[in-house]
């Protein structure tokens, strides 16, 4: 798909996604037409700018007879599929699709799509930079969000094409692919998540495993090397499979051998950086520059940029984030850790005690299993609405009053010289925050509060 002269396009979603994808409609001749519920004034004033550019906007609801009889419907992750609009147009057999499905129809270079639970947004910007520092010209964007690169739709507005496109894709958005097909694609793990969104851990995978819709020979899978969801999730999947793992194997292309990150391709091993050199923190990055390293280099990357790539790698705001250092206490922001999974990672990844505060929103997880075994936890102090529940699945846990401020004033009564106060909630921050983004500066601000 070229261009969209005479094509009608109605957009479900004002948000990020659907500004971007209107954008591009318009830009390429389509007839744009886009709703929300939502009235907010920062919607209002897309809705003007759109509006300006020549589509109709409808806010505060949604036209039923315009929406079936638009020949393409595109519908924002942030809309659930159970929405009324939704069962609406399902009931009139009408079918629409995710946002970067809509985007990719326009892209001019080979993709790379990055799925998984835990480790997509670090993984998918690293692979970006590692393929800059390796002599490639990198589009990065789609799920990433938080500034950090902006919606897939965006990207193929950009006048100049690049060598590859990187896209980070969350299950939501993967939900409602058709076409979609990664040219290398990289699932970076697999476990329970948005169980508050999705019926049971089957639906969820369900959407995962769209990302495999259109392989054939032809494509390029980067997997971890011992991840039985993962395995389940490929079965019979076509194409060539590279694997990446902390643990050296036969059949492992990326791994640690002797603190070395190194990659084996071609029947040669090329050493990488020693573990001490990767300034992200926590094991659970070796795993994320593994998988990058070696999606790059099947990608063209030469291997100094990638040394230089991964010597030059910047933690990401809200994922094992070290904010401060308060009396000998190394307070970490890890807002993004939105599922046990997530925390549970991240209490293995770390060589230190932990004061951990937990809490939110509950998405409906089991928190049985937060600590994993062997992990050197001093206090797990929960809050917000999930604390609760914590409390009385999690041993040892303690529910504190006054939402994450009232948290962190426990944390720090508790906490010794020496010791990771770290902020991993395991939970979304609906309750208390806009996002996690803010979640993680409000805790960023607490710290050097602190000081």
């Amino acid at each position: 798909m070229s261009e969209l002269s005479g094509v009608s396009v109605a957009i479900i979603g004002l948000g990020v996604s659907g500004m971007a994808a209107a954008r591009l409609a318009l830009n390429r001749g389509g007839d744009v037409y886009v709703s929300d519920l939502r009235t907010e004034p920062a919607l209002a004033a897309g809705g003007a700018e759109l509006r300006t550019a020549g589509a109709r906007i409808e806010l505060g609801g949604h036209d039923l007879e315009r929406l079936a009889g638009a020949d393409l419907v595109v519908v924002s992750p942030g809309i659930p599929p159970g929405a009324p609009v939704l069962r609406a147009l399902s009931d009139r057999g009408v079918g629409w699709i995710s946002e970067p499905e809509f985007a990719v129809r326009f892209f001019s270079a080979p993709l790379i799509a990055v799925t998984g639970t835990n480790g997509k947004t670090t993984t998918t910007l690293l692979v970006a930079h590692l393929l800059q520092a390796g002599g490639l010209r990198a589009a990065v964007g789609g799920n990433v969000g938080g500034g950090l690169a902006p919606a897939a739709s965006e990207l193929a507005l950009r006048r100049e094409s690049p060598d590859w496109y990187v896209l980070e894709m969350s299950s939501f958005q993967l939900a409602d692919v058709d076409t979609f097909r990664p040219d290398i694609g990289v699932v970076t793990n697999l476990s329970p998540d948005h169980l508050d969104r999705y019926p049971d851990l089957d639906a969820y995978y369900s959407d995962k495993a769209r990302i495999l819709n259109r392989a054939d020979a032809g494509s390029v899978w980067v997997l971890p090397a011992d991840d039985a969801a993962v395995t389940s999730l490929m079965a019979e999947t076509p194409g060539t499979r590279f694997f990446f793992g902390e643990l050296e194997h036969p059949g492992t292309h990326a791994f640690v051998a002797e603190s070395v990150l190194t990659l084996r391709t071609d029947g040669r091993s090329d050493d990488l950086v020693t573990t001490d050199e990767l300034p992200l923190l926590g094991r659970h990055n070796l795993a994320n520059a593994l998988a990058a390293s070696i999606t790059a280099r099947l990608a063209g990357a030469n291997l100094e940029g990638l040394r230089s790539g991964l010597r030059t790698a910047l933690p990401l705001p809200h994922r094992l984030e070290p904010v401060a250092d308060l009396d000998g206490v190394l307070w970490v922001n890890d807002s993004k850790a939105t599922n046990v999974a997530a925390t549970r990672s991240a209490l293995q990844s770390l060589d230190r005690p932990v004061v951990l505060l937990v809490g939110g929103k509950d998405k409906g997880e089991d928190f049985s299993r937060l600590v994993p075994d062997g992990a050197d936890v001093r206090a797990v102090i929960a809050y917000g609405d999930a604390g609760a529940r914590i409390t009385s699945e999690s041993s040892g846990s303690e529910m504190v009053a006054g939402g994450l401020e009232g948290a962190v004033r426990r944390a720090v009564a508790v906490a010794r010289a020496g010791d990771v106060l770290l902020l991993s909630p395991a939970c979304s921050s609906f309750d208390e925050f806009q996002d996690y983004g803010e979640r993680g500066r409000v805790f960023t601000a607490l710290a050097r509060a602190s000081a």
